[in-house]
């Protein structure tokens, strides 16, 4: 039986994103095609950040090539790198392993049966991520000239006056969150137990729990 691992990220800037929809759909179709998942790799990270930066990412290829497993999972193309360089760069240490990546959202392997490089994935691949930059600084571009325009009218930025949350609304919309805390729980579970984010849970813990 082939081996994969899955890799899912998502960014911690959204408290409300999960990477459950990514491993499941992924672990559904390793199971159609007879593909034994050996590991799963999730990161909470915001998608601009370099791959260095991206501590378990890095462990997953590590592991890919250490293991010689067949496949890597991807929901999609972005998981693998902010640039085309870095996307084309894990790609080359992925293949010099034999290791192929299955992008699902194309429907892609970048490897063929034969181990050689497919093609098609490769002009894909190559042109979906320059893309992806391309979009990324026309974004970049519009947010800062909408800033400009803002501030250039007088407007303000920053939170509305009175727009904070005070210490006793904060207790009571996360009343469970603190009372999770106290029996022990970790701050992981207890963001997947309450569908909060990791970091929410720790600022409530530095907030209201007492070392």
């Amino acid at each position: 039986m082939k081996t994969a691992v899955i890799y899912a990220r998502v960014s911690s800037a959204n408290d409300r994103q999960d990477t459950t929809r990514q491993i499941e759909d992924l672990k559904r179709f390793a199971n159609s095609q007879n593909i034994e998942v050996i590991s799963i790799f999730e990161e909470h990270i915001s998608g601009a950040k370099k791959n260095e930066e991206r501590q378990v990412l890095t462990d997953c290829l590590q592991f890919c090539i250490k293991k010689n497993v067949d496949y890597l999972l991807l929901s999609e193309l972005s998981r693998l790198g902010r640039s085309t360089l870095q996307v084309l760069k894990s790609l080359d240490m992925l293949h010099e392993s034999k290791v192929s990546v299955y992008i699902q959202n194309l429907g892609l392997y970048t490897l063929q049966p034969n181990g050689e490089v497919n093609p098609i994935a490769s002009i894909m691949v190559t042109v979906l991520a320059e893309m992806a930059n391309i979009e990324r600084s026309n974004i970049t571009y519009r947010l800062n000239s909408g800033r400009a325009n803002y501030i250039a009218k007088g407007g303000k930025l920053g939170r509305k006056q009175g727009s904070i949350k005070t210490d006793d609304k904060k207790k009571e919309e996360y009343k469970d969150t603190i009372a999770l805390l106290k029996k022990g729980y970790s701050i992981r579970n207890i963001a997947k137990l309450q569908g909060i984010g990791i970091s929410t849970v720790q600022r409530i813990k530095n907030q209201f729990i007492k070392s």
